[in-house]
């Protein structure tokens, strides 16, 4: 069952050998990153941004997340980091424009 998910936030997510990237995310989805944190499977999350403005490349992005992904269970054994699509890749680097983030 694929996720259908409301993405409102931009987080960084530090991997365990140190280096970061930026997700799109939600309240739900970044309290399962923590708990990745605190499990040992990222070396930690912090929201940079909260409620973004719905723009059509968000809309993109969140589309493109709920076809491929599934909100995982809270006795989740590894963390998943949502692999893109050069064309999504693209997309997030657009919403990072536009919210000022890179």
């Amino acid at each position: 069952m694929k996720s259908n998910e409301t993405l409102n936030l931009i987080e960084e997510i530090t991997r365990k050998d140190g280096t970061k990237y930026y997700e799109i995310s939600n309240i739900p989805q970044n309290g399962r990153a923590e708990l990745a944190a605190v499990r040992g499977f990222i070396e930690r999350v912090r929201i940079l941004q909260l409620n973004i403005p719905r723009s059509s490349s968000l809309i993109k992005y969140e589309k493109y997340i709920n076809e491929n992904f599934e909100m995982p269970a809270e006795d989740f054994d590894h963390f998943e980091e949502w692999v893109k699509t050069p064309e999504m890749q693209e997309v997030v680097n657009t919403i990072l424009r536009e919210n000022h983030i890179a």
